[in-house]
């Protein structure tokens, strides 16, 4: 019998740029966060989140998110 395709999980791709200037590019997000009524408001929620895991591992404080674009396709 044919295995069955595992499900594919859509990636939305977002330029962050940070206050203290520096930018990271391509963040994943899952698109299933996205869209409705918060739009993209989602997907800040999530880098946060992200970006709090790696500097408790890292040990150095989260940089506060100044702006959140989505990629260009």
């Amino acid at each position: 019998m044919a295995k069955k395709p595992a499900a594919r999980v859509e990636f939305v791709l977002f330029n962050v740029v940070y206050e203290d200037g520096s930018q990271r590019s391509n963040r994943r997000v899952p698109g299933e966060l996205l869209g409705g009524l918060d739009g993209d408001e989602p997907a800040r929620t999530f880098i946060m989140d992200q970006d709090r895991q790696i500097a408790e591992r890292s040990g150095l404080p989260p940089l506060p998110i100044k702006t959140l674009i989505r990629s260009g396709k």
